[in-house]
């Protein structure tokens, strides 16, 4: 069952309080877990399992997504913002120097904590900001589409397209190679928690000037791309490795962005290598 912590985080304001839901599993050296924007937590669900055979895992609501509160005022959605309420909650479940595995926003940040040193190892699948601003644009203005849809439908027509192949591919083929592998029910919660991110705007305007320009040393690094990757093109793999020349960079044959329901085996074969 998810669990609910209540941090106390320093920001140039002063103290503020966020709330955090997580989901923990396993046991062994901790494992923190970052879902991409506009998702939650349970997007990891078909590699949990696996993963907790081996590992300590944590997977965590970002600020403002999922069941997880947005930040107080005083808080940014920056990239030095959620590192240190990601670094706090780490702290406050025992769970310092994590390995971190993240998705899209979620690999940004655990490479972020990678370069902070504020972790073991780092896997990041499909990260954001190795983007030409071409592919940004792109990539936002896409985004901003699939919020404005699943925002627009009736939460009951949201509903009736999960039942189907035909509809989950209209929900969910933006970020998923293979949208009928997702239940109904995943499809269902997953349209619902993007309608409701109190956390989406604001993390996508401060995403608008990030690019990842630092070299992460001294941590291992696994970048994994999925080669049908149609929201952030796997192009970007390749110039990530540019930047990270120590990493271990991974193609994710016939998966999409969002590549563990795609393929949870090979998934999860990839992060626990590259936590060992």
């Amino acid at each position: 069952m998810p669990a609910r912590l209540m941090l106390t985080i320093e920001t140039p304001a002063g103290p503020r309080t966020a709330s955090l839901t997580y989901e923990r599993r396993g046991a062994g050296e901790p494992l923190l877990l970052l879902h991409g924007i506009g998702h939650h937590w349970q997007a990891w669900e078909p590699v949990l399992d696996i993963l907790a055979a081996e590992r300590d895992v944590i997977a965590v609501d970002l600020p403002g997504f999922g069941s997880s509160d947005a930040l107080p005022d005083g808080c940014p959605y920056d990239l030095p913002g959620v590192v240190r309420v990601l670094d706090a909650f780490c702290a406050a479940l025992g769970a310092e120097q994590p390995h971190v595995a993240g998705n899209s926003l979620g690999g940004l940040l655990a490479l972020e904590l990678g370069r902070a040193e504020r972790v073991r190892s780092v896997t990041a699948l499909s990260p954001a900001g190795f983007w030409s601003e071409g592919e940004r644009r792109y990539a936002f203005v896409t985004l901003r589409a699939m919020r404005g849809a699943a925002r627009s439908m009736p939460v009951p027509l949201i509903e009736r397209l999960s039942r189907t192949a035909a509809g989950r591919t209209a929900l969910a083929s933006s970020i998923y190679a293979r949208p009928g592998r997702r239940s109904p029910e995943a499809v269902y919660a997953e349209t619902l928690a993007l309608r409701g991110a109190a956390g989406f705007r604001q993390t996508l305007e401060a995403g608008g000037s990030v690019r990842f320009r630092d070299d992460v040393p001294g941590v291992p690094v696994t970048v994994a791309w999925g080669s049908r990757d149609r929201l952030l093109l796997p192009r970007q793999g390749v110039r990530a490795k540019q930047t990270l020349p120590g990493a271990r960079l991974v193609r994710l044959p016939g998966c999409g962005h969002v590549p563990m329901s795609d393929d949870p085996a090979l998934v999860a074969r990839v992060i626990l290598d590259g936590s060992r």
